[in-house]
């Protein structure tokens, strides 16, 4: 026997009836009474802040984005590869910790600006964990070294491949 789409066997109704019985709902709903009340009603009045005896804090001044990073050229990383452009200064990180590289290429970064470099080359290393390697570029990305750097790259396998980054050094204002 078939039966209608919808409707409940008198035993399954009877297990229904049971479980809409047990439960209770969260909150009670409002009747249309209550709530054109509510609506009637004027809100709640905030209640004033006391005042602090310090005075407010200084408003930060807003700092200006740094402008997003660009890989070099296709023609620009050829000619480095093939030693047509110089690379203006070398920073080798192996063997430091991660603490003592960061603050190590902070420095490099900000003395190769401070001397009118355009192209330099870091390298960071392929062994070990390869904490380095992992790490380097995320500090370049970073807001602080940012407005240093206009971009960087994988360098070519001639200056140390997978294991070193061209870092292309923006210039002083």
């Amino acid at each position: 026997m078939s039966r209608r789409r919808g409707t409940l066997a008198p035993e399954d109704r009877a297990l229904w009836d049971a479980v809409t019985k047990s439960i209770h709902p969260l909150s009670k709903p409002k009747t249309p009474a209550a709530e054109a009340e509510s609506a009637t009603a004027p809100p709640p009045a905030a209640k004033p802040k006391p005042k602090s005896p310090r005075s407010p804090a200084p408003v930060k001044p807003t700092v200006p984005n740094p402008p997003p990073l660009a890989a070099l050229d296709r023609r620009t990383r050829g000619r480095v590869a093939r030693g047509r452009i110089e690379i203006d200064a070398r920073l080798d990180l192996h063997g430091h910790t991660l603490e003592r590289a960061r603050a190590r290429l902070e420095r490099f970064i900000a003395a190769a600006q401070a001397e009118g470099a355009s192209l330099v080359l870091v390298i960071t290393g392929k062994g070990g964990s390869g904490a380095l390697r992992r790490e380097v570029p995320l500090w370049l990305s970073s807001t602080h070294l940012r407005g240093l750097v206009i971009g960087f790259e994988e360098a070519a396998r001639n200056h140390g491949g997978a294991g070193a980054l061209y870092i292309r050094i923006r210039r002083p204002r």
